[in-house]
C-alpha cells in the first residue's frame, strides 16, 4: 500500500512537471515527515518550472506576433517607399513634360510672330502691287481713250469668243485669288492649255501691246464707236504677244497666245471689254454659249 502511494504521487508529480531527479528526493526520503516535505518541494518546484515554462511560452508568442508585426509593418513601409517613389517619378515626369511644353508655345508663339511678319510684309507688298494694277488700268483708260477710234460697230454687233475655253471666272466684285482683297474683277476668265491661240475679238487697231504689270503680256485694241462710247477689247497674262503697238487686225486674225504671266494663278485667257476705257460686262458682248 505504501508503494502504491508512492506511485501515485510520482505519477502525480510527473504529470505536474516533476523529472527523474524529482522523483527519486521522494523516494528516498527516511520517513513520512521528510516524505511531506520533500514533496511539497517537489510541487513547489515543478510550479516554478511551469510558471516559467508558460512564461517563456508566452515570451516566444509576443516575441513571435512582434516579429509578424515588425514584418508588416516593414512591408507596409515598403510600399509606402514604392508609392512615394513612383509618386516623385510621376511629378517628375509631369514637371518635365511642362517644361516641354512650355518650351513648345514658346517656339510657337516665336514662330507664329514670325509668320505674322511675314505675312503683313507679304500684305503690303501685294497691296502695293493692287494699287499698282489700279493705276495700271486707268493709264490703259487714257491710253485707250487718245488712241485712234477705228471703224464704228453696228448696235447690237457681238464679237468674236477670243479663244477657246471654258468660263472660269465671272465679271464683277469678287474676292480676288492672288491679291486677297475684295476688288472689281474688270474682265471675264476662260481657262485654256498654255499656248491656245488667243483671235482679235473684231477688226481695229493695236493700242497697247506689251507688258503690263500684274496684267502680265498685255494687249488692247480699239474697234470705234458704238453708240457714241469707244468700244476696246484687252487680253491679259499671254504667254506670247503676237502683234505690235498701230498695227491694223482683222476679226478672227490670231493675235497671242494663252500664258499665266503677271497676277496669274494659272493659264487662262483675262478678257476685257471696254466702253470709253472703262471695263464692262464682256458677256454682253460675246456669244452667248461662249464658244
Amino acid at each position: 500500500r505504501q508503494g502504491r502511494e508512492r506511485l501515485g504521487r510520482f505519477a502525480a508529480v510527473t504529470h505536474r512537471g516533476g523529472d527523474v531527479a524529482q522523483f527519486n528526493a521522494l523516494i528516498s526520503a527516511g520517513s513520512p515527515s521528510q516524505l511531506a516535505l520533500r514533496y511539497g518541494y517537489t510541487i513547489k518546484i515543478a510550479e516554478a518550472k511551469k510558471g516559467a515554462i508558460d512564461q517563456l511560452l508566452g515570451a516566444q508568442r509576443e516575441a513571435k506576433q512582434a516579429s509578424n508585426d515588425a514584418g508588416m509593418a516593414r512591408r507596409a513601409a515598403d510600399q509606402a517607399l514604392a508609392a512615394a517613389q513612383a509618386a516623385v517619378d510621376e511629378a517628375k515626369a509631369a514637371k518635365e513634360a511642362a517644361e516641354r511644353t512650355q518650351h513648345e508655345l514658346v517656339a510657337l508663339a516665336a514662330q507664329q510672330q514670325e509668320a505674322a511678319a511675314r505675312a503683313e510684309a507679304h500684305r503690303d507688298e501685294v497691296m502695293q502691287r493692287h494699287e499698282e494694277l489700279k493705276r495700271e488700268s486707268e493709264r490703259i483708260a487714257a491710253e485707250l481713250l487718245a488712241g485712234e477710234a477705228g471703224p464704228s460697230l453696228r448696235p447690237g454687233a457681238r464679237l468674236l469668243m477670243p479663244v477657246r475655253g471654258w468660263k472660269s471666272s465671272n465679271f464683277g466684285m469678287r474676292y480676288d485669288p492672288y491679291y486677297h482683297v475684295w476688288q472689281l474683277h474688270a474682265g471675264v476668265d476662260i481657262a485654256a492649255g498654255g499656248g491656245e491661240p488667243i483671235y482679235a475679238a473684231a477688226d481695229g487697231q493695236v493700242a497697247s501691246a506689251g507688258w503690263r504689270g500684274g496684267y502680265g503680256n498685255y494687249t488692247c485694241l480699239n474697234h470705234g464707236y458704238v453708240e457714241g462710247q469707244r468700244l476696246s477689247t484687252c487680253y491679259a497674262h499671254q504667254s506670247t504677244i503676237l502683234v505690235g503697238h498701230g498695227q491694223w487686225v482683222s476679226r478672227g486674225q490670231l493675235i497671242g497666245r494663252v500664258g499665266t504671266t503677271g497676277a496669274s494663278t494659272g493659264n487662262h485667257l483675262h478678257f476685257e471689254v471696254r466702253l470709253d476705257g472703262t471695263p464692262v460686262e464682256p458677256e454682253n458682248w460675246l456669244p452667248t454659249c461662249l464658244c
